[in-house]
């Protein structure tokens, strides 16, 4: 843009000044030698007595150099004045047009001056009894148009200059942001996630530094949950290993080892195999949701599903007396898969069951209203402390290590029932009671709302 610029100012504007004198020495020429042709038309004949009165009575002098010839071209008048020059050559080439009645003018730029000319023929009726020559040659006008043309091609030269110097500096501090940029993706994937870019600006690469930064503290910790999720996948398959292992250590090498004992050892290796297949099956489940497995939603009915997990878990709440009742509307239907549904119910209530007290309550509603389905879970049981509440959902995450190893726990439930209301459009919102207990509540679409959007 500063190119194209500078382009017109050297050349349409200097062209456009120029042509403008041009006009101006033209039109002043040919009014000049109009008027000594007006004045010179009454005499039937051209002499040099009535030019020379006509020309003093008229007084043209200056820069103007005044030329009356007759009819057949001789030189009747000429002015003398020294900075008046005859353009010989076009004098020469066009007063035959002149004198055949035909005005003729010229302008140009040549040796640092503007010169115009003017021939017109002195016609008296149809006759033309001579020709008047006006030229003018201006100096003055010409230094002005040189100096502007110097005065531009200088400001040429200083924006140019300007212009690369700031072209280059803006290039460099691209170029620099740029290469910082590349260097911290040079440094993020050599596992450096805690790199971060000096962010400086509002412009589109500071924009570009702030996601950058935003990214590598999401990779920092997606990485760290990884390592803590792979530290505790491992603990949680080593400790049952290391029981079957030592309980069948004790097997093997006690020879006199009674019955009684022996079937006490088998049944806690039982015991130890399922919480390890347990531990497994949570492990692949939540493998699947990351992997993002597609899964064909299709209508599921809330209600049949709660009815069937209180019934498969009602001996798990036998054994503390915990009280379990239900309040459930009918067409409670949402749009999702069955197992994981049935997963997030049998996970939400098992856990009021586990970490109930004995003689406790387990409230579980299920209400339908403004196109969603709403599943509440209310328990009597120990709850979970407030500065913990943000965590219970994290993988592995146990309030009470000791009581969840004790009931069973791994860790996973929770994570798995995030995912899986997630995975289908729902939200889960989880409180602690102010008369004890915690409230898990689960909202998903309707089935018919659902299709109704997807239409």
């Amino acid at each position: 843009m500063i190119a194209v610029v500078l382009v017109l100012a050297n050349t349409y504007f200097l062209t456009a000044s120029r042509d403008m004198i041009f006009e101006a020495k033209l039109s002043y020429v040919q009014s000049q030698a109009l008027i000594l042709e007006s004045a010179l038309r009454d005499h039937e004949r051209l002499t040099i007595d009535n030019v020379v009165l006509v020309v003093s009575k008229l007084n043209m002098s200056g820069r103007v150099h005044v030329t009356v010839m007759d009819a057949r071209g001789h030189v009747l008048y000429d002015t003398l004045d020294s900075d008046a020059v005859m353009d010989s050559h076009f004098f020469d080439a066009h007063l035959s047009e002149a004198l055949g009645g035909y005005e003729v003018l010229y302008a140009g730029f040549r040796d640092g001056a503007f010169a115009a000319g003017a021939i017109v023929p002195v016609s008296r009726g149809r006759d033309v009894t001579g020709a008047v020559y006006v030229h003018e040659t201006d100096r003055e006008q010409g230094e002005f148009l040189l100096g502007l043309q110097r005065s531009v091609r200088q400001m040429t030269v200083v924006v140019t200059t300007v212009s690369v110097l700031l072209v280059f500096y803006v290039l460099w501090t691209v170029i620099r942001r740029i290469t910082g940029i590349l260097r911290a993706i040079e440094y993020v994937r050599e596992g450096e996630y805690g790199y971060k870019i000096a962010v400086s600006g509002s412009d589109e690469l500071a924009v570009l530094g702030a996601e950058f930064n935003s990214l590598s503290r999401r990779l920092r910790e997606t990485e760290e949950l990884r390592r803590r999720f792979v530290a505790d996948a491992s603990h949680e398959l080593k400790t049952p290993l290391a029981s079957i292992r030592l309980l069948s250590d004790s097997i093997v090498q006690s020879d006199g080892m009674d019955t009684d004992t022996v079937r006490e050892f088998v049944a806690d290796i039982g015991a130890e195999a399922e919480r390890l297949a347990r531990t497994t099956e949570k492990l692949m489940t939540l493998a699947r949701l990351d992997g993002g497995a597609v899964i064909a939603p299709s209508p599921v009915e809330l209600s049949a599903l709660v009815t069937a997990t209180v019934r498969t878990l009602s001996p798990l709440a036998e054994v503390d007396k915990i009280t379990i009742s239900t309040e459930l509307d009918e067409d409670c239907a949402v749009m999702g898969s069955e197992d994981p549904l049935r997963g997030v119910i049998f996970n939400l209530v098992e856990n009021a069951i586990k970490y109930n007290v004995p003689g406790g309550r387990v409230t579980i509603t299920l209400r339908r209203g403004e196109g969603r389905v709403a599943l509440t879970v209310l328990d009597t049981g120990i709850g979970v402390p407030e500065e913990d509440l943000p965590h219970i959902f994290d993988r592995f995450y146990r309030v009470d290590k000791a009581r969840s190893r004790a009931a069973g726990g791994s860790g996973l439930g929770l994570s798995i029932v995030r995912d899986s209301v997630q995975k289908f459009g729902g939200t889960l919102r989880a409180e602690a009671r102010h008369e004890g207990g915690m409230r898990f509540e689960v909202s998903f679409p309707e089935a018919n709302t659902a299709l109704g959007d997807a239409g």
